[in-house]
């Protein structure tokens, strides 16, 4: 009986690791598993090019910033299509890069002149946010407003358009927040304005969190989430992080001059830290990139080329500055979110061009390497197998080692494109990297 026993468990143990296993290789959300840009990958490419190490190839119809979304067998993939004005919704073999289904959520490409517009974006689109899978459904949204959901063949489960129904979003720029599928829920993030910006939005708009059913897409909650900014610096294009905490569970939100922890059941802020913007009197420090969180701390940082901030973890109503770091030194970064692997913070400075490894509980420098070349990298880096993974506007992948921040390589995975600001996710071994007309599985 004791024998019959062990014999259970030791299956039972496998089972679980093997599923463990399978979702730890999956990346089903923008910033993948563990939320912080790391996963536990293995025995990948350091020297590849479009014609080098190239499992598959598939042709997009238009440029997108979003990061291709990577569960069991199916690689989904926001785009546009520059010829009908559509927005996009695929999905893609991971085996082979052969087109499973493709589907219609609606069209736009970006926001256009309503009057006297204080800015026109040349440079972002409608179809910048990142979709996400539970492996159940995957959600799509669009800077339009359109939020749809599918079951994993691509049949269509709900659909909904946020600006329709809450009135016009009050953006200087194209809005771009990625939607969250945590604990069985779907999470919203609206940091925006609360006055008409170029002829768009709506006077007194609110900024909240809201949350979703994600089998019917009714809302459940929304939550205000008040601040003292003012004009631009109300504005934030970055992503809700799931983030749980000596058993606490959370979603931080950095925007608004501010960095808040709120409780998943029902959006309570539990505690709040700032300002990166002293009496708010800067007004034009939107923020695009994400909070991460990792050694007890969780980062925020300051538009353009200000510091970037720790804020301790765990707190109840208001946090503490751990640190910050020198106005001067390269541990900065006004698009890119930083990343959390093996136990410290990389830190990819897009207009200082270097990448930077940071102590978390100090937030002193390791290492920090300068970025070759001209173009400024806007996507965020990713960690895995040892080394750190990120792309410039011209889609050139740099490898870097985690450990010392030597260059590994550097890879040309574009030729004559731009503005390419898609992050690049690790599923299976494989490197999933999104160009504006191409979508690339690489790997060994």
């Amino acid at each position: 009986m004791q024998t019959l026993w062990k014999t259970a468990s030791t299956v039972l143990g496998l089972l679980l690791l093997g599923s463990s296993t399978v979702h730890a290789q999956d990346w089903a959300n923008w910033r993948g598993p563990n939320y912080n840009g790391s996963t536990t990958a293995a025995n990948l490419p350091v020297k590849f090019s479009p014609t080098e190490g190239v499992k598959w190839v598939a042709n997009l119809p238009g440029p997108s910033a979003a990061t291709p979304i990577v569960w069991k067998n199916s690689v989904f993939v926001t785009s546009t299509d520059m010829k009908t004005q559509e927005l996009l919704a695929f999905c893609f073999d991971r085996r082979n890069g052969n087109l499973l289904w493709k589907n219609s959520v609606g069209t736009g490409y970006r926001p256009a002149n309503q009057g006297n517009a204080v800015q026109i974006d040349e440079r972002g689109n409608y179809a910048s946010p990142s979709p996400v899978t539970d492996g159940k459904r995957v959600v799509f949204f669009f800077g339009n407003g359109d939020l749809a959901a599918f079951d994993m063949r691509g049949n269509p489960l709900w659909k909904r358009n946020l600006q329709k129904e809450n009135g016009d979003f009050c953006f200087n720029w194209t809005f771009s927040s990625s939607p969250v599928l945590y604990e069985g829920k779907l999470y919203m993030q609206i940091l925006q304005r609360n006055q008409v910006v170029g002829g768009r939005g709506r006077e007194n708009s609110a900024s909240y969190l809201m949350t979703l059913n994600p089998d019917t897409g009714k809302e459940i909650w929304r939550a205000e989430r008040p601040t003292n900014a003012v004009n631009e610096s109300m504005e934030a294009y970055s992503t809700p992080i799931p983030y749980e905490y000596n058993g606490r569970k959370e979603i931080l939100i950095a925007g608004g001059d501010y960095l808040t922890g709120h409780d998943p059941a029902n959006g309570k802020e539990l505690w709040r830290w700032g300002t990166w913007n002293p009496n708010h009197s800067e007004q034009w420090w939107r923020l695009v990139p994400s909070p991460v969180a990792g050694g007890g701390v969780v980062l925020a940082c300051a538009p353009k080329r200000a510091p970037v901030y720790a804020a301790k973890a765990g707190a109840t109503t208001s946090s503490s500055l751990v640190w910050q770091s020198q106005s001067r030194s390269d541990i900065t970064s006004d698009v890119p979110t930083p990343l959390f692997y093996e136990g410290k913070f990389y830190v990819l400075s897009d207009v200082k061009k270097a990448i930077t490894c940071v102590e978390p509980s100090t937030g002193e420098p390791i290492w920090s390497t300068k970025i070759p070349g001209i173009p400024m990298c806007w996507g965020s880096p990713t960690g895995a197998d040892g080394k750190l993974y990120f792309m410039n506007l011209h889609g050139e992948v740099f490898v870097f080692s985690a450990k010392d921040g030597t260059l590994l390589s550097q890879n040309p995975m574009a030729t004559e494109e731009s503005e390419i600001r898609s992050t690049i996710a690790v599923a299976h071994n494989n490197l999933f990297i999104r160009t504006n007309t191409r979508l690339y599985c690489v790997g060994k």
